[in-house]
């Protein structure tokens, strides 16, 4: 895979959170952010202010900023404390929290099964 897959199967270079923190035009920063206040509800039924939506290096950043919902995800809290590359290579996958994640992500799903064929494939 060339893209960088974070550990729950999303596209780190699609992140709206990235790319709100990535976006030099203060104005467009906003609505970005005020966007994702909105997809958040929408998605997720997360409530959160447009404040809350702060600069994030991605999921997988070591040391750098991270949006408070990444710092306490789970689902990243799990693979990385398994050192995993990402979920696709846990020996319990799917576990009941990917499960529920994948109700709205049915791509981040196709993706990490994508990886996890590869894999057996090697093997």
């Amino acid at each position: 895979m060339t893209e960088m897959v974070a550990y729950c199967g999303l596209i780190c270079r699609t992140c709206p959170i990235l790319l709100a923190t990535t976006q030099k035009n203060k104005e467009e920063q906003a609505r970005m952010r005020a966007e994702i206040v909105r997809l958040c509800e929408e998605h997720y039924g997360l409530q959160y202010t447009v404040e809350d939506i702060t600069d994030c290096d991605g999921c997988m950043t070591e040391g750098g900023r991270l949006f408070s919902a990444g710092r306490n995800c789970a689902i990243r809290m799990c693979a990385r404390d398994r050192k995993l590359e990402n979920c696709a290579y846990c020996s319990e996958y799917v576990c009941a929290t990917l499960e529920a994640f994948f109700r709205t992500e049915t791509a981040a799903r196709t993706r990490l099964e994508a990886i996890r064929n590869s894999i057996r494939q090697r093997s």
